[in-house]
């Protein structure tokens, strides 16, 4: 039985922009399913259907067709016994001011009907780096330490699937660290993660498969190791100081200085460089680096897909 199921769901939302009666596609007919123990990466550019997918996962948002189960229980038909079953990292910071942490851990472990497991909540906030916050009041935490709490939130009634949505927007090295120890240890135990994120060496480092959303539609799905062997060739780093005459820089990913080029072989790599010294700059820090998650992809973003989506089907 998977532990997240989603099958031919589609979602369509009334258009703010268009004519009076419009509608925006959010999800196209997506199916994908999520082994139990599974470490899984939903990835895809703002407004490609991911916290649709989750919000529709979370019992906030009704799809117009299809079905989504967690561990066999109907988001809609059975919300009660799907939602015990799930531990969600909003995006958002989204925290009650009145209570200390500790009191936030036991309130939110009331609603799932569970009483003296203080012992859980102490073993939280330890692995969460919380210990000397417990009795701080959530409006004197800064930013990342609300986070924290929000994790500890998603954990305390002890899901078998916890999902995270961005859980490390904008917070800081420290936290990344203390999170992903944490739930690589919980995902070890059993536990199915399910993470969104925008920091895609995450997503390689901890996913064993990924999907890729653009528009609604899944366009990729694979073990991360296939996804990465189908990236072709390398990629051509360097520093400049200036700028790419506009035909070369069309062809670059450029950050800052910091200019990237997929190379396939040798004469790539002395065509890129041979075209920077014609244009009267110095190329520096040169390296040759194999394809990563981000150059796959921006790839697979980039791609024209029309008609049936370019991906691998769904178990």
């Amino acid at each position: 039985m998977p532990a997240i199921s989603f099958q031919s769901v589609s979602k369509t939302y009334s258009s703010p922009r268009g004519p009076k009666g419009s509608t925006f596609l959010a999800l196209d007919q997506v199916s994908l399913n999520i082994e139990a123990g599974e470490f899984f990466g939903l990835l895809g550019p703002n407004g490609a259907g991911k916290t649709t997918m989750i919000s529709i996962l979370a019992g906030l948002t009704r799809a117009n067709a299809g079905s989504v189960k967690v561990l066999g229980s109907d988001v809609q038909t059975d919300y009660a016994d799907a939602r015990r079953k799930l531990g969600i990292v909003p995006q958002e910071l989204v925290f009650d001011p009145f209570f200390n942490v500790r009191e936030a851990l036991r309130f939110q472990s009331g609603y799932f009907g569970i009483r003296h497991n203080d012992a859980w909540i102490d073993e939280l906030l330890d692995s969460l780096g919380l210990t000397d916050k417990a009795n701080a009041n959530m409006r004197q935490l800064s930013g990342g330490m609300k986070r924290r709490v929000l994790v500890a939130q998603a954990l305390v009634h002890k899901p078998p699937v916890i999902v995270l949505d961005e859980p490390t927007a904008g917070v800081d090295v420290e936290l990344r660290q203390t999170l992903w120890q944490f739930i690589a240890r919980l995902n070890k135990q059993g536990h199915t993660v399910l993470l969104t994120t925008h920091y895609l060496e995450e997503a390689e480092a901890l996913c064993g498969r990924i999907a890729m959303l653009k528009a609604g539609r899944v366009i990729a799905l694979d073990r991360t190791s296939e996804l990465l062997k189908a990236a072709s060739g390398n990629v051509l780093r360097f520093k400049i100081d200036g700028e790419l005459p506009p035909a070369l820089a069309q062809r670059a990913r450029i950050t800052g200085r910091i200019v990237q080029f997929p190379a396939r072989d040798a004469l790539d790599i002395e065509t890129y460089l041979g075209a920077v010294r014609q244009a009267g700059l110095l190329a520096q820090d040169i390296e040759v680096r194999k394809a990563d998650l981000e150059d796959v992809f921006l790839a697979l973003m980039g791609q024209q897909h029309e008609g049936g989506a370019a991906a691998t089907p769904a178990p």
